[in-house]
């Protein structure tokens, strides 16, 4: 099927999802736990999971690797030439805080690259979603609107960057040049901060830890197609169903990419 013909089908389940994860996290009915990586892992996400699953082969039959079934060897990955990639819940730690920032999120991968993403927010009934040449766009308050990253004109001498709210400040910090001035906005879901980005209010998100190719797949859809960027630490562009594993390596998210970067990130990336 042709690729924009299933964004109003990836949306819709996107929002289905979201609404299942929301009426969980209200009503406080969940239950919690940690996989064998010792991250938690919750009720919520496995519903989403499940209906996530059911609902993205009904649009197209092809493979869905899921951050809830991701075990599927290269062997076996290698061969598809076009699947799902879904986080059914970014930000299980924010769910079970109670702080409001996770999302869900789907991207459609072709040839290693993401060709559509959508993430959606569902306490604050937030929508992102691009398709590859079509541009970004973010659904907000019953309004659509094409979404840019910032790009600057003249030289910076601030920058507003976000992080995590688990993120040691200091660190951060003592990763970046001493020469600008810099506004930190801690948030959970990391899709979320990669899509702040996406529509010119942050600059950077730098995320050092574990994430998995489902944590990036859609934002970089939707990044890119706002004008920014995301890549590894030493510059590069992710990479899709390339490797043994599905472990993302550190990253950031940046708007303008003429920025100098090697400068602003401390000795380089």
């Amino acid at each position: 099927m042709d690729t924009c013909a299933l964004l109003p089908g990836v949306k819709a389940a996107a929002r289905e999802s979201g609404r299942l994860i929301l009426s969980m996290y209200n009503s406080g009915d969940y239950k919690a736990a940690h996989k064998g990586d010792d991250s938690p892992v919750t009720s919520a996400d496995l519903a989403a999971h499940e209906y996530l699953t059911r609902a993205l082969r009904q649009l197209e039959n092809i493979p869905v690797l899921s951050e809830e079934g991701g075990d599927i060897p290269l062997a076996e990955r290698h061969a598809w030439p076009r699947y799902w990639l879904v986080d059914p819940l970014d930000g299980t730690q924010e769910f079970i805080a109670g702080s409001g920032d996770f999302s869900t999120m789907i991207a459609l991968i072709e040839n290693g690259r993401p060709v559509l993403g959508v993430v959606y927010g569902p306490v604050h009934d937030l929508l992102y979603y691009a398709v590859r040449g079509q541009g970004a766009y973010k659904e907000a308050n019953g309004e659509v609107t094409q979404i840019h990253a910032r790009h600057y004109r003249k030289p910076v001498t601030s920058l507003c960057i976000t992080i995590s709210r688990r993120q040691n400040v200091d660190w951060v910090r003592s990763r970046l040049t001493d020469k600008l001035d810099y506004q930190l906005v801690p948030l959970g879901s990391s899709s979320l901060k990669s899509c702040l980005v996406a529509e010119g209010e942050a600059d950077l998100y730098m995320r050092i830890g574990p994430t998995g190719e489902w944590d990036t797949g859609a934002t970089q859809c939707i990044v890119e197609e706002a004008g920014g960027r995301i890549l590894d630490l030493g510059l590069e562009r992710l990479s899709y169903n390339e490797r043994d594993s599905l472990i993302n390596p550190n990253f950031i998210t940046l708007g303008d990419e003429n920025l100098p970067w090697q400068e602003i990130l401390r000795g380089g990336a």
